[in-house]
């Protein structure tokens, strides 16, 4: 074993090759018919994790690439969230304003808090400490933007009768859809939620246990991982804020009752 976590070596490749197989096993035997999305996503995480990698390495060196790059994520995850949350793929009509109306949530939640913690000097404005951390929030932002907008499209496709009852009742448009659906856009704050409140109790996250490999003491670890989720919460929150504001103006799923 080296001075990194983890060693890139024949022994880690026939490991995942087994937990692959192990989950795609699972998800045939189960009945839940996942093995196919299962072998995929590991074959994609694969590759792209080593392209990533090797990207990484003249990116970092580079404020104006690093910046560039985060951009990249951004529009990524957009891409992610909006198949998520409208149901539709990218080809079908309407893509751009698909695509610009989910990234608003994911830029929204995640950029007040990177220029909080870079202003600040929290974590230095380095290319290898803005890369990590924006990553880190700007999926966090995707994953509440697509569960949030996903909870609440349901949510409107079972509740669609109340709307229109509250809009004939004389609400507003905006008024009417939020009176419906407030409730159910919380669910998305759920996983950040119990996250922030078991950490440490329950699982010990990315953030503290990679500052622990790497050679922080505990007390580092323990700040680091605290910005991370406390970092996540905001973002997530915002995020979610941002996606109901946006359903319940008609500006990000088609056929909300007006």
């Amino acid at each position: 074993m080296g001075s990194s976590v983890v060693d890139p070596d024949l022994r880690l490749a026939l490991v995942l090759v087994v937990l692959t197989a192990l989950a795609a096993a699972a998800g045939r035997l189960s009945g839940l018919g996942e093995q196919r999305p299962i072998l995929v996503a590991a074959v994609r995480a694969t590759v792209q994790l080593a392209v990533v990698s090797a990207l990484l390495l003249a990116v970092v060196e580079s404020l104006a690439l690093s910046a560039a790059f985060v951009g990249l994520m951004t529009v990524i995850a957009a891409v992610t969230s909006a198949g998520r949350v409208t149901g539709l793929p990218l080809r079908a009509p309407g893509a751009r304003d698909r695509l610009l109306a989910t990234a608003l949530p994911i830029a929204g939640g995640a950029a007040p808090v990177v220029l909080l913690v870079l202003a600040s000097g929290t974590v230095p404005f380095r290319g290898e400490s803005v890369v990590p951390i924006a990553g880190i929030l700007i999926g966090g932002a995707m994953t509440a933007t697509s569960l949030a907008g996903r909870r609440l499209r349901e949510e409107l496709d079972q509740r669609r009768g109340e709307v229109e009852a509250a809009l004939a009742l004389g609400f507003l448009p905006r008024d009417a859809v939020l009176f419906v659906i407030r409730s159910a856009a919380a669910s998305a704050l759920i996983p950040p939620l119990d996250q922030t409140r078991t950490v440490g109790l329950v699982t010990l996250p990315g953030a503290f246990v990679g500052v622990l490999l790497g050679g922080g003491s505990p007390l580092e670890a323990g700040a680091a991982q605290l910005l991370v989720l406390i970092g996540l919460l905001a973002a997530q929150m915002l995020a979610i804020w941002a996606v109901t504001e946006l359903v319940g103006r008609g500006a990000l799923l088609d056929d909300v009752p007006r």
